[in-house]
């Protein structure tokens, strides 16, 4: 009996032994025509063992038979079965089962196969983002996808970039939430473009309330590229493009010019109409007058220059790319003052230490400069000053001028001639534009470091079981300096005065420099479960933690009266000690984080997503240090069901719901603490404190389909939200009487509403020889204050125009309205029968909308909304042979804009330049009912009405590109493309302003958005 029990166990031992000398360790990569396929089931034939690839494609199995099967499995593709034959690499390339792909989508923290995600989340085709050649990496993303705004705050290289997910959610910062391989920032203007391998748009509460206090303004997510394993690849992108000012306005000559302020001199009371007015006998007797087109003057033919090249491969342990860049381009205003530059450099490598043990790192190093102008309207303002400063005034002094001087040839006061008011007023004291522009030096340069390095270690026997660590970096150093020369002509005629002689711009001349560092470090820790149970049974369960704390240091000094200004000597060190100033600050925050996630599938068919996120931040009261942030989510493919086999046009068809909530913590740090000065031993508040400050809570509930035919061609995808803000961070100012003047005290008030639908329509027909594509987004927005604090009714910002109060959206224009021109004396008397306060036929007429026979300040209202209410986008691609063709367009539908610039070219009573159409004002009953009289006397221009609030509805052609690509070797070439590329080349507006798309509430001038040419290749060597 012994020996028979010795028998078998020497038996078993021997079959164990051998299996374990014939097991082995099986990795590979899996992928397609297109490369890499993360989340690949892969599952050893009759058994439990398998495992899924992860994101660049990669696999590994422990304990593998020589004999054994492996079954690689993915929706959208032809199950494939491999056996091993003693093989220790397999790499498999599956086969489309139909046309759409369900590929895996980047979210929070984690990544999902599309069909599982259950919020409103879009990605972005990364072709098509690159067509639109653009500085900033945001503004790549406008008109393509729904629901999304984007717009240039300017058209200045450089600006910044408005981008806003699904509204104005809050009256403070409604910034997005940028997350970089896994490091959140709230600014890509370092990022290049060439660089990004995806990005993903989180818009609804149940995929971004994973990222909590800082998500209620929307989260993009994007991934930066890494090597793919095969032969070392080189990728080098040239490029230069030419820009060039459009739909500039019409403006007066200087017959013209002269002719119209005649009429207007002669229709001023107080002035003797039988008298001959001061343009016209200048008209006829002055030989000095220029013929001058200051907009031709000013803008010039913009250059750009783009390299960028990367070096990428990959073994079986380790990937790799690195690239480097320059962008630079000089904007279309005159001299190199509008100038761009930025310098990149980027390293991602991911390494698998062990089969279970992967580290990487992606780093970026960033520099940038930029020459600052005054580019939206504000002062110095150098649009606005070439289109109101007169025709007949010439860019440059006569040399025989007395004032005239090589350093300083620009004419300033018109026709100066002396010390003592010796200019003609007739013409206004507007400043010379292109002085402008050669006297400002406003240098600002950013070097910044941003990324991260990672550790990720698998667990479990299918390595199903992942925890990750991660340390993100953000490092930014700037140093702005700016040196305000002194020019233009002396207006002082007091000699004992200090700054008699001196020029009156920038007087005295004075250098401003300010350095300025921000360090950022976020940590993160995530255990990640993803297990796929019997095909049927899906899981992904997340746990994680963050500590994000940021310290920020600036450090600023000015002095004034430089006696030497060149280069050499525009340091601080070189100005005079009187009226000197320095100054310096610190400040920090931080965040902890605790978060998790659960996504259950069940059968591919149905789905439920739930997230958690608790926030401790320092920004916040000790009352309310912690926020809480959470989300349920339901999908269900209706598509899969017994009852829809019938239906097999239909490839797939999902409803989703959704319901969460997100945060806001954009507030100065220590908001919430009281402010004290001491001044002589007695203490003052400066400003008192709130302990119970807390966030702003956005809570979204969102109701979606997904719909596709014909194999998935044409997908479309529709939303509906109801997103509202809660507890809005305000600031109150409390009774002078009762505390002093003190600063305004920050507060958990009001809310504010943004409701909508979001239509994406994608058609793809890649069957024949003529391959071709369709991607169409239109979206609706409803914004509305719903209410306020009892002690604020309202929030006015004169500067803008605009008022926020309960029932209107939020900025909205606040003036009188507009009802034409008065024609005759009987209509003035008979509307105003209270009160004419000198109105003539001929002036603009207003609405007496409380019809007590007066015009004032209880006759307005609200008269026009900045927020768009309808965005869309339209997206072509073309290919045929060698050949490809595409082009996008984007527009906004009611959105207004206060067109200020109007109001000062076309109805100001100084004598400013104006445009063509003062041609057509009122000089007779029945001539006009739009443009008033002209006059030097007020004519009701002055006064904030519609009139000037115009719609900013537009139709642009963002850009449209043809290229042509050699795909076989040549000259040791894998291939070369060559291509033209249109940006911005034409627009259906009408806005009369130089831009719709600005994103000021006020117009006064704005640098406008070029027009522009690019060429380029792109090979791959």
């Amino acid at each position: 009996m012994k020996k028979h029990i010795y028998h078998n166990l020497l038996l078993i031992g021997t079959v164990l032994l051998g299996g374990t000398m014939f097991a082995q360790t099986i990795t590979g990569n899996v992928s397609d025509s297109n490369g890499a396929i993360p989340g690949v089931n892969i599952i050893v034939k009759n058994t439990s063992k398998g495992t899924v690839t992860d994101f660049d494609g990669n696999y590994a199995i422990d304990n593998v038979d020589q004999n054994a099967i492996l079954v690689f499995s993915f929706i959208g593709y032809i199950t494939q079965e491999m056996s091993v034959n003693g093989k220790t690499v397999i790499d498999v390339i599956l086969t489309e089962d139909s046309q759409a792909l369900d590929e895996i989508v980047v979210v929070g923290y984690t990544s999902q196969k599309k069909t599982s995600i259950t919020g409103a989340v879009s990605t972005v085709d990364v072709g098509d983002l690159a067509k639109t050649r653009v500085v900033d990496v945001a503004q790549a993303l406008q008109g393509q996808v729904a629901g999304v705004f984007v717009a240039a705050n300017t058209g200045a290289p450089g600006d910044g970039i408005k981008l806003r997910v699904r509204g104005e959610g809050t009256l403070g910062k409604n910034d997005v939430l940028y997350v970089i391989d896994g490091v959140p920032t709230r600014d890509v203007s370092f990022l290049n473009q060439s660089d990004i391998k995806s990005m993903s748009v989180l818009k609804d509460a149940a995929s971004s309330a994973i990222y909590g206090s800082r998500s209620s303004a929307g989260v993009v997510v994007i991934t930066t590229k890494n090597g793919k394993k095969g032969k070392t690849a080189i990728d080098v992108i040239l490029e230069s493009g030419v820009y060039y000012a459009t739909n500039l306005p019409n403006m007066l000559n200087a017959e013209q010019y002269l002719a119209v302020k005649d009429e207007a001199w002669y229709n001023t009371a107080g002035n003797d109409p039988n008298a001959i007015s001061p343009y016209a006998q200048d008209a006829a007797n002055r030989t000095d007058l220029a013929n001058t087109d200051w907009q031709d003057e000013l803008f010039t033919t913009g250059i750009s220059k783009n390299a960028q090249v990367s070096i990428s491969g990959a073994t079986d342990k380790l990937q790799y790319l690195v690239s480097g860049g320059y962008y630079g381009i000089d904007g279309i205003v005159v001299e190199d003052n509008d100038q761009y530059q930025r310098f990149n450099f980027r390293t991602n490598l991911n390494a698998e230490v062990t089969d279970r043990f992967k580290v990487g790192t992606n780093i970026l190093i960033s520099y940038a400069k930029q020459d600052k102008l005054s580019s939206s309207g504000d002062a110095p303002g150098i649009i606005r000053h070439a289109l109101i400063r007169p025709p007949v005034l010439s860019v440059y002094k006569d040399v025989t001028d007395p004032t005239y001087s090589a350093s300083n040839p620009y004419t300033d006061l018109p026709f100066y001639t002396g010390p003592d008011n010796g200019w003609s007023e007739i013409y206004e004291f507007t400043s010379n534009p292109i002085a402008i522009v050669n006297f400002t030096d406003d240098k600002r340069n950013t070097f910044q470091t941003f990324g991260n390095v990672y550790g990720e270690l698998s667990f479990l026997q299918d390595k199903a079981l992942t925890f990750k660590s991660n340390m993100g970096v953000d490092i930014k150093f700037s140093h702005n300096k700016n040196f305000a020369s002194n020019f233009g002509d002396n207006n002082i005629s007091d000699t004992s005065n200090q700054y008699f002689g001196m020029g009156r711009n920038n007087r005295p001349n004075g250098l401003d420099e300010n350095r300025g560092q921000e360090m950022t470090f976020t940590f993160t820790n995530t255990l990640n479960y993803v297990k796929t149970i019997n095909d049927i049974h899906s899981v992904n369960l997340l746990l994680g933690m963050e500590n994000i704390n940021s310290k920020q240091a600036a450090i600023g000094g000015s002095r004034q009266n430089f006696d030497n200004t060149t280069d050499a000597f525009r340091y601080l060190d070189f100005g005079s000690t009187d009226n000197a100033y320095s100054s310096g600050s610190a400040l920090n925050w931080s965040l902890l984080s605790y978060f998790a996630s659960g996504n259950y599938g069940y059968d591919n068919k149905y789905f439920a997503t739930v997230t958690m996120r608790a926030d401790a931040s320092s920004r916040f009261g000790p009352n309310n240090k912690w926020g809480y942030f959470p989300s349920i989510s339901g999908g269900w493919v209706i598509s899969k069901e017994s009852f829809m086999e019938n239906a097999d046009w239909i490839s797939n068809l999902k409803l989703r719901a959704s319901w969460g909530q997100g945060g806001n913590q954009e507030i100065p740090n220590n908001a919430y603490e009281t402010l004290v000065s001491s001044s002589g031993g007695i203490v003052n508040v400066v400003r008192y404190g709130n302990p119970d400050l807390k966030w702003e809570t956005t809570t979204q509930t969102n109701f979606g389909l997904d719909l596709g035919i014909l194999s998935n061609k044409l997908t479309l995808s529709a939303d509906y939200f109801d997103k509202s803000t809660t507890d809005m961070l305000l600031t109150v100012g409390l009774p002078a009487v009762a505390v002093g003047v003190i600063s305004r005290t920050f507060v958990n008030a009001g809310e504010v509403s943004n409701k909508g639908l979001e239509f994406g329509l994608n058609f793809q027909n890649y069957d024949k020889a003529f391959k071709y594509g369709i991607n169409a987004n239109i979206a609706t927005l409803t914004n509305n204050v719903n209410k306020l604090h009892p002690f604020v009714r309202n929030i006015t910002d004169d500067a803008t125009h605009t008022k926020t109060e309960a029932g209107q959206p939020i900025s909205s224009y606040f003036g009188y309205q507009f009802d034409g021109i008065y024609q005759n004396e009987s209509e003035v008397n008979t509307q105003l029968f209270s009160n004419t306060n000198g109105t003539q036929p001929g002036d603009i007429r207003f609405k007496d909308l409380n019809n007590d026979g007066q015009i004032n300040a209880d006759d307005r209202t609200f008269i026009g909304n900045p927020i768009p209410k309808i965005t869309y986008g339209f997206n072509f691609n073309a290919e045929y042979k060698n050949f490809d063709f595409s082009f996008l367009l984007q527009g906004v539908e009611d959105a207004d804009r206060y067109n200020d610039l109007k109001q000062i070219l076309n109805y100001d009573s100084r004598p400013f330049n104006s445009t063509t159409a003062v041609l057509n004002s009122w000089n007779g009953e029945g001539t006009s009912n739009t443009t008033p009289r002209l006059t030097f006397n007020n004519n009701g221009g002055g006064n904030v009405s519609s009139v000037f609030v115009e719609d900013a509805s537009y139709l642009r052609l963002k850009n449209i590109e043809i290229g042509y690509t050699l795909n076989n070797t040549w000259f040791g070439l894998n291939s070369l493309r060559v291509y033209a590329s249109g940006q911005n080349l034409f627009t259906i507006t009408d806005y009369t302003g130089l831009d719709p798309e600005s994103t000021s509430l006020i117009d006064k001038g704005t640098y406008p958005q070029s027009s522009a040419f690019i060429f380029g290749v792109k090979a791959k060597i």
